[in-house]
């Protein structure tokens, strides 16, 4: 079987405008290759500015490369007709890094669950609201949650209804996008054991972005680096994190904080 998904030498560049006629080309994302197998925990790794956020919007389809492939299940995600394109944006949902900014604020949680449902057609109207409910039970909020609006709750509670409506169309890979760095520690805690639940139980495979190396030792099987639009390091985490093959990733190894995630999550 192939790898759920795959980057194959994937390149991406922007026009820089220099003066009032020259241009020059920045490569957001260069020569990147990396796969995800079906029920992992992956990791993309670095700075602000280093490509991840590129490479999360090709991935998802909302700009093209300008060579290289992004396999999903085997197919080419740019080549895809109607119904294969219709059926990789239910099999592949994202959880924003603030939920918040991309929830209507006149629409209750019931109703931003609910929309993905809406949008797939998938269900009958009471089948939807069932649905609705188990969710919001996985991401641990009560029911009658489902009557509020977005400004009645809190940050974390805004982050599980993110992860609710990612998870309510059954989707095959999750990509969460910096989804704890806008929390405080503790609630940080909560929703990474709720990722660690949610893989674990429903087997669902993840692409992490993050920059936080210490997070991403405790959650991740294999990991990627990336620098200045390239992949530095890739490979399983522990290895990494004992033998990395990058001066910037030594670097960013010996620079993070030792915690005893024992006593954190």
């Amino acid at each position: 079987m192939p790898p759920v998904l795959e980057l194959k030498n994937v390149v991406k560049t922007f026009d820089l405008k220099k003066g009032l006629f020259k241009r020059k080309k920045i490569f957001a994302v260069n020569n990147v290759s990396f796969h995800i197998e079906k029920g992992e925990f992956f990791s993309l790794v670095g700075e602000s500015g280093s490509g991840k956020t590129t490479v999360t919007r090709l991935i998802l389809r909302l700009i093209k490369p300008d060579s290289g492939e992004i396999l999903f299940n085997g197919r080419n995600i740019f080549q895809m007709d109607k119904e294969n394109l219709r059926l990789f944006r239910k099999k592949v949902q994202i959880v924003f890094q603030n939920p918040f900014t991309s929830f209507n604020p006149l629409m209750k949680v019931k109703d931003i669950v609910k929309e993905p449902l809406d949008i797939h057609k998938i269900g009958s109207k009471s089948e939807r609201l069932e649905r609705v409910k188990e969710v919001l039970k996985l991401v641990n909020l009560p029911e009658e949650f489902m009557e509020r609006y977005p400004d009645q709750l809190s940050g974390g509670q805004r982050q599980r209804v993110g992860i609710a409506r990612a998870l309510v169309v059954n989707p095959e890979i999750i990509i969460a996008d910096e989804p704890v760095s806008s929390l405080d520690v503790s609630i940080q805690a909560q929703i990474v054991n709720l990722f660690l639940k949610l893989h674990k139980e429903l087997g669902l495979t993840f692409l992490f972005i993050a920059h936080d190396l210490n997070l991403v030792r405790h959650l991740s099987d294999r990991m990627a680096v990336m620098y200045k639009g390239e992949v530095v390091d890739y490979g399983k985490t522990e290895d990494i994190f004992s033998n990395p093959s990058s001066d910037f990733t030594k670097d960013l190894i010996n620079s993070i904080p030792p915690i005893d995630f024992k006593n954190v999550f």
